[in-house]
């Protein structure tokens, strides 16, 4: 189906154009989402945040070793069964994420003034709950 690949051409565009450009570029799309899932759910343990990613636990383990690394998650015992590990955000990776998420609004929200028409705003807005469905059922 064309349209499908259209869209995914375009959200795909989005993302790559709004990467995050934070410390050198170290801060990776996963790294966000990660970091965006612990800011939303409080301490987490990497299976969850897998399930969440629909990726292995291994690949979110790497992930969070390298957040862990450049101070923006620290691991904890579970206080409920010390054999579990629960990641957290720190106050810098609370920053990070909320810098992010304001500069890549705030770029959003810039172009969607300058070069839209109301009308072409209204659009946008009503196509994301479409969007948001798309994405949980993928």
């Amino acid at each position: 189906m064309q349209s499908s690949k259209e869209v995914l051409v375009a959200v795909g565009r989005i993302v790559r154009r709004l990467r995050p450009a934070h410390r050198g570029g170290e801060l990776t799309p996963a790294g966000v989402s990660l970091l965006s899932h612990l800011e939303e759910l409080g301490p987490s343990g990497p299976a969850a945040l897998a399930e969440l990613e629909r990726v292995t636990p291994p690949v979110v383990c790497t992930t969070l070793s390298g957040l862990q690394r450049l101070g923006l998650v620290r691991r904890d015992s579970d206080p409920d069964d010390g054999r579990r590990v629960l990641m957290s955000l720190t106050e810098d990776g609370r920053s990070e994420v909320t810098a992010h998420w304001s500069t890549a609004s705030q770029r959003v929200a810039t172009t969607l003034a300058e070069r839209f028409t109301a009308k072409e705003r209204a659009q946008l807005v009503a196509a994301v709950p479409l969007l948001q469905r798309l994405a949980g059922e993928l």
